[in-house]
């Protein structure tokens, strides 16, 4: 019966398209390639025999669900490749569910969750809040909200908390939860909630199994119609073709709600920023307790054998390893709990041992459900050391360098990674970090699929089985033991810790293919003068190490691309390195120069931070200058420095949108009133003493950071008058105690970001005022301690975050300029 349906959706689907107009051909290729799909999955139901079931039963619906929309479209002349995208990714993904089924077509079990609900520990603050501005507050037409992170941060727990609130349930008419499960289609999810939507039980399930795609959501429309419903959809599949399913809710003055549990956002749901909740890892106080819920968790451990107290510190170090995430703390306790010991000195040597093996194996999952296009980008995370914080810069490089992804197409896989909650934003998207456990699974599929290898210079480690591609090498205390063997197949190498690096001018011309070498807070002294025979090497790095003069044999590397010599103190830097044509990326800081910089010999140079403003050669002529050069950081700036020429050459460089002005260590930086003429620049950052702000600022300006300025004169009626400006941080840039932003200053900014002003008491707004603000961080200005009244007002704000004493936050989260802001984070 399948068989011959599908026989017959093909045959509906061979139309004639007529003359090859470019519409029709663009139509013609879409719905062959949609054929094609299904006579693939005919011959998979014919070679594998399979027999009539529930599970082939739904997932043929869908087919035919599918080919009826390809077939809309087709008639509707629709050509936008993002229409039918949908379409294909949902047949693909029923076709690797049809090759999953059993010989005879017969379900397997189903992987739906289990019941047991440990108490939920850090989540009051997040249900209050999505109950009071999100699911009871809000629009009045059908919301959808998306609870966003990764496998087992607890976004499930969090929607059943809300699902069985006693407001959700006094507030809805019609509640209902569908969860993700080993087989899962459009059918089934319409087949549940009209199960559970349907209060007389009108329809039998045998008769909702026999209806097709289209009646069963005509059905569930009309069991909404006209009533208040609250819908969760748990773990839905990104590859679920949603669009005709939303067609069936009412979309109408009800004040309906549609939760969401996803690790992404699904392509076909259209969700505000403002209604994506992300979900946060637990601090180590919430770990404790979650902890010890669980490892008591219906009395397993009574009397004696209960987790001694005095081990609680050694317990807390222990859970660091889980990095805040609910799963692997529950899954830690669980472990702990089944062991039946009594003695302090056998907790002890339990939690020496516990297993991370098995959260691992949970985190599987998540891991698979990744877009494949991700793979590379998620093993290289692998080669970072655990729980640091990573700045965009270096990962874009290192994937470029090791040819995962490309210049200019790194971004698409950053926001993928984001996306997918695989890493979370730390700071204005500049810095990003994973979690610990993920990361364990990093280096669990970069050692199967990448052939990475990890090595500790004080363990016996024995020659690897097939060739290695990519080597972490954590050294101690202890002189570096190294080994030759395989390694001109290396294409990256990874030092991490610190020693004692002694090594023969042999091991380095062993990297034959080496394009990766990153010694980042190593304590490197020396760089050998043998580094220049990896003449393959595209990136170096050498950040934050005790390096003093670099070797002249940097000038055989011709492929070098990134050179991050930056946070090392006084590094005399050789003529040759000027001759690094391919040189793309430049840091360094603290430098010392036997000629002056000759940066036009650098052709392809987009980033140079930080120079000194003595070393910067002013002399050049607008054919000689870099064309590339988009980021710069000059620094050591006094009164005394000639900025006037300094400006002049930079207005010459076309191509700059990024400058970095640092003054030197306590002296005031020079006039800087003609900032102005360097027109093209998007962001800019002045570090260091001013005694006034510039007159003139870069005309179409998007983000400005002052540090450090230590400004007398309030800087908001100023800068408020830049029209394009978007993100503003101040930090120790102001010593008065009141700021006012004019009447409709700021007609742009989205961020504003105080810091460290430790005399500031007032802030006043006028009318009009920031009225795109967006998010308000104030961190460490102990004497404000009330928030401007207009920011009742800022209908776009949509996130607080301060960083105060306990009283202030106490004040503030008691008044009422906050109640209608999604996003309240007040810390003392």
């Amino acid at each position: 019966m399948s068989e011959a349906l599908l026989l017959s959706v093909i045959q509906k689907l061979d139309i004639n398209y007529g003359d090859d107009t470019k519409t029709k051909e663009i139509i013609k290729e879409q719905m062959e390639r949609v054929i094609k799909d299904m006579r693939e999955i005919v011959d998979i139901v014919r070679d594998k025999k399979l027999e009539e079931g529930r599970s082939l039963n739904f997932l043929v619906s869908d087919l035919v669900d599918m080919a009826d929309d390809a077939l809309d479209l087709c008639k509707q002349h629709v050509t936008y490749y993002r229409d039918y995208e949908s379409i294909h990714s949902w047949i693909g993904e029923i076709k690797k569910q049809m090759l999953k089924l059993g010989d005879n077509g017969v379900e397997t079990e189903s992987n739906i969750r289990s019941s047991e609900n440990v108490d939920a520990v850090g989540l009051e603050e997040d249900v209050q809040m999505l109950l009071r501005k999100r699911i009871i507050g809000g629009e009045d037409d059908l919301k959808t909200i998306l609870i966003k992170g990764m496998c087992g941060s607890g976004k499930t727990t969090l929607a059943r908390e809300i699902y069985n609130h006693a407001t959700v349930i006094e507030r809805f008419e019609h509640r209902a939860w569908v969860s993700n499960s080993t087989y899962f289609t459009l059918k089934e999810l319409l087949f549940k909630l009209i199960q559970q939507v349907d209060p007389q039980n009108l329809h039998t399930s045998s008769l909702l199994e026999n209806m097709d795609n289209r009646r069963l959501r005509d059905m569930l429309c009309q069991h909404l119609q006209g009533t208040r419903y609250f819908i969760v959809l748990d773990d839905m599949p990104k590859q679920m073709h949603l669009e005709s399913f939303l067609e069936a809710l009412p979309d109408e003055d009800n004040r309906s709600r549609l939760l969401l549990t996803s690790h992404t956002i699904h392509k076909d749901i259209d969700v505000d920023n403002e209604d994506v909740h992300e979900m946060k890892f637990l601090d180590s106080e919430k770990s404790w307790q979650l902890f010890l819920k669980t490892i008591n968790h219906g009395n397993k451990l009574t009397g004696e054998h209960k987790f001694p107290k005095s081990l609680e510190h050694m317990g807390k170090q222990m859970l660091r390893k889980c990095d805040g995430l609910p799963l692997a703390i529950k899954e830690v306790g669980k472990q702990l709990a089944e062991k039946k010991v009594s003695t302090g000195k056998e907790w002890e040597q339990l939690l020496e041992s516990v297993d991370f093996g098995s959260t691992l194996k949970l985190l599987e999952p998540f891991y698979h459900k990744l877009d494949p296009k991700l793979d590379s980008c998620f093993m290289y995370m692998s080669f970072f050391k655990q729980s640091t914080t990573l700045r965009e810069e270096k990962l874009r490089e290192i994937w470029v360098a090791g040819g995962v992804v490309s210049t200019s197409n790194y971004k698409s896989y950053l926001d993928g990674l984001i996306n997918e909650s695989v890493i979370q934003v730390q700071d204005k998207r500049t810095a990003y970090r994973m979690n610990a456990l993920l990361h364990m699974l990093s280096i669990q599929k970069a050692e199967e699929k990448l052939g990475l290898e990890i090595l500790r210079n004080n363990e016996n480690n024995l020659p690897p089985q097939s060739p290695r591609h990519h080597r972490v090498i954590i050294c101690s205390r202890d002189k570096f033991n190294y080994s030759t063997d395989q390694d001109k197949h290396l294409v990256s190498l990874f030092f991490h810790g610190g020693g004692y690096l002694d090594t023969s001018p042999s091991y380095w011309k062993s990297f034959e293919q080496l394009k990766i070498l990153d010694f980042e807070d190593f304590g490197l002294k020396i760089l050998p003068e043998s580094i220049g025979t990896l003449i393959e090497l595209r990136y170096l790095g050498l950040r934050n190490n005790y390096i003093q003069e670099l070797p002249d044999s940097l000038g055989c590397l011709k492929k070098l691309e990134v050179f991050d010599i930056a946070q090392n103190f006084m590094v005399e830097v050789p003529d040759i390195v000027w001759e690094l044509c391919s040189l793309r990326h430049f840091y360094l800081s603290n430098l010392i120069c036997r000629k002056p910089l000759k940066i036009d010999t650098l052709p392809n140079l987009e980033t140079l931070t930080y120079v000194s403003v003595d070393n910067w050669t002013y002399e050049l002529s607008i054919s000689n200058m870099s064309t590339s050069l988009k980021k710069l950081g000059i620094q050591e700036l006094d009164e005394n420095s000639d900025v006037s020429k300094l400006f002049v050459s930079l207005a010459m460089v076309e191509s700059l949108k990024h400058l970095i002005l640092r003054g030197y260590r306590f002296r005031s930086m020079p006039c800087l009133d003609e900032l102005g003429i360097i027109k093209r620049l998007d962001t800019l950052k002045l570090d260091g003493l001013l005694v006034r702000l510039p007159r003139s600022f870069p005309r179409y300006l998007k983000s400005l950071t002052l540090v450090n300025s230590c400004l007398d004169e309030d800087p908001m009626p100023l800068l408020g008058k830049l029209s394009n400006l978007k993100y503003l941080k101040l930090r120790n840039a102001y010593t008065g105690q009141q700021m006012v932003i004019l009447h409709s200053g700021f007609p742009r900014l989205k961020v504003l970001f105080i810091e460290e002003l430790w005399n500031l008491r007032n802030v006043q707004c006028g009318k009009g005022a920031m009225r795109w603000l967006q998010r308000l961080e104030i961190h460490d200005c102990p004497d404000l301690d009330t928030l401007p009244e207009e920011i009742v007002s800022f209908k776009f704000l949509k996130e607080i975050k301060m960083v105060t004493t306990k009283i202030i936050a106490a004040k503030i989260k008691n008044s009422d300029l906050i109640s209608e802001i999604m996003i309240v984070n007040l810390n003392p």
